[in-house]
C-alpha cells in the first residue's frame, strides 16, 4: 500500500495495523538540537489513549510511545526519528464474524476491492487506532514549534456531539480539560454525557464536530496557488479516518454571507495590521495572516455498532451483520487530539518550509 507519508519539510511516514504487534510513525525532516523525550510526546498520548472513561472504547492500551532513533542525550540529532507504539490489548476474535462480511459505512469493501485482500481485524490500516502515531508525530512537531515559535499555542475542542451543538455564548476554554468531551460548553457537555450513555446502551453510534485553534501563528506561512496552507490543513484534517468534511474559518457559512459583511476589515494597530473579525480563519490566498488559524471537521458516527445492518459476503451474497468488540459511541471524542496533532504538523512543515524560502525574516514590512 503507497501514500503513507505527508509531509514537503515535515515529513510523517506511519505504519502498522489495528491488531499487529505494533504501529508507529518515522518522522523525518526534524531540526537538530531540539530537546525530546517520550515523555514530551506521552502528554499527547494520554488525550487519546483508549478506554480512559465510559465514553470511549474500553480496548485498554497503555499507549506508550517509545524512540528509537533520532534522539541522542535527549536532543534530536536531525535524523529520521522513529517512533513505536505497542498494541498490548488486541482482541482479533472480536472480528471473526467480518472475516466474510463487510461492514457498512467501513472501508472493507473498497479495500477488498482495491487490493484483493484486507486485515479484518480491527479494520486493520482503516482503524482509528492508526491515529495513535499521528498523535506522536504531532507531539514531536510540537516541540519543534515550542523551541522556533514559542508563542503558537495548538487548541482542539468539540463543539457538537450529533445534532447537539454548544453555546457559543458559554465558550469556556478552561472547561476543556474538565470533561470527557474535551468542551468549551460545561452545560453541553453534560447534556452530551447523558445522551451519549443512552446512545451506547442502545448499540448505536453518533459523529461529532472538532474545532481546533492555532493561535500566535506567523504571518506569511504557506504560499499561492499548490502550497496552501488551508488546502494542507484540509488534506491533513480530511485524512483523519471517519472525517467527512472540513472548514476553515467560516467555511460553508460563507456562502451565505455577502461580500461586505464576510470581508475582515483592516486598520494599522501598534504591532501591525489589525482585523476587526476573523471570517478567513486566519488565512488569506494561503497564506496566513496572523490571525488565529480556525479549522474544523465533521466527524462521522463510528461505523462499528451493535445494531443489525444489511449488507454482503466477499462472495456478494445477502446477509446481516453485528459488530461485536470494544468501539467508541463517539469517536469524535478521541480525534480532538488527532485533529490538534495534524494541525501542529502542518504549521511546522509550512514553517520549515517558508524559512527555507524567504529565511528567517519577512520581507513584507507594513509601515
Amino acid at each position: 500500500m503507497s501514500v503513507n507519508t505527508f509531509g514537503r519539510m515535515f515529513r510523517v511516514t506511519t505504519w502498522g495495523e489495528s491488531h499487529g504487534p505494533a504501529l508507529g510513525a518515522v518522522v523525518d525532516g526534524c531540526p537538530p538540537g531540539v530537546p525530546l523525550s517520550s515523555g514530551d510526546i506521552q502528554t499527547w498520548m494520554e488525550k487519546r489513549r483508549p478506554g480512559l472513561n465510559r465514553h470511549t472504547t474500553q480496548r485498554r492500551e497503555a499507549d506508550e510511545v517509545e524512540i528509537l532513533s533520532g534522539v541522542f542525550e535527549g536532543t534530536t540529532t536531525g535524523t529520521p526519528i522513529q517512533l513505536m507504539i505497542r498494541n498490548t490489548d488486541q482482541r482479533s476474535k472480536d472480528y471473526g464474524d467480518i472475516v466474510e462480511k463487510f461492514r457498512p459505512g467501513h472501508a472493507d469493501m473498497t479495500y477488498w476491492r482495491k487490493y484483493g485482500i484486507r486485515d479484518h481485524r480491527g479494520g486493520g490500516r482503516s482503524s482509528a487506532r492508526e491515529t495513535a502515531a499521528r498523535v506522536a508525530a504531532g507531539g514531536v512537531a510540537r516541540a519543534v514549534l515550542a523551541e522556533l515559535t514559542p508563542g503558537l499555542e495548538i487548541t482542539g475542542y468539540m463543539t457538537a456531539m450529533g445534532p447537539w451543538e454548544i453555546d457559543r455564548a458559554r465558550f469556556d476554554r478552561a472547561a476543556i480539560g474538565t470533561n470527557p468531551f474535551q468542551c468549551p460548553d460545561a452545560e453541553a457537555a453534560a447534556d452530551w454525557a447523558e445522551k451519549l450513555d443512552g446512545i451506547r446502551k442502545s448499540g448505536d453510534s453518533v459523529g461529532a464536530v472538532v474545532e481546533v485553534t492555532a493561535s500566535g501563528v506567523p504571518t506569511g506561512l504557506g504560499a499561492p496557488i499548490y502550497g496552501k496552507i488551508d488546502a494542507d490543513l484540509a488534506a491533513a484534517l480530511m485524512s483523519i479516518n471517519a472525517v467527512k468534511g472540513v472548514e476553515i474559518g467560516e467555511g460553508m457559512a460563507a456562502a451565505a454571507l455577502t461580500g461586505a459583511e464576510n470581508a475582515d476589515e483592516i486598520s494599522m494597530g501598534p504591532e501591525g495590521p489589525e482585523f476587526t473579525s476573523n471570517h478567513a480563519g486566519g488565512i488569506l490566498g494561503g497564506i496566513t495572516t496572523g490571525q488565529d488559524i480556525v479549522a474544523r471537521m465533521a466527524v462521522k458516527p463510528t461505523s462499528s455498532i451493535l445494531k443489525p445492518r444489511r449488507t454482503i459476503t466477499k462472495f456478494g451474497e445477502a446477509t446481516e451483520i453485528i459488530t461485536k468488540g470494544r468501539h467508541d459511541p463517539c469517536v469524535g471524542i478521541r480525534a480532538v487530539p488527532v485533529a490538534e496533532a495534524m494541525v501542529a504538523c502542518v504549521i511546522l512543515d509550512h514553517f520549515l518550509t517558508h524559512r527555507g524560502q524567504v529565511g528567517e525574516s519577512l520581507p513584507g514590512r507594513i509601515g
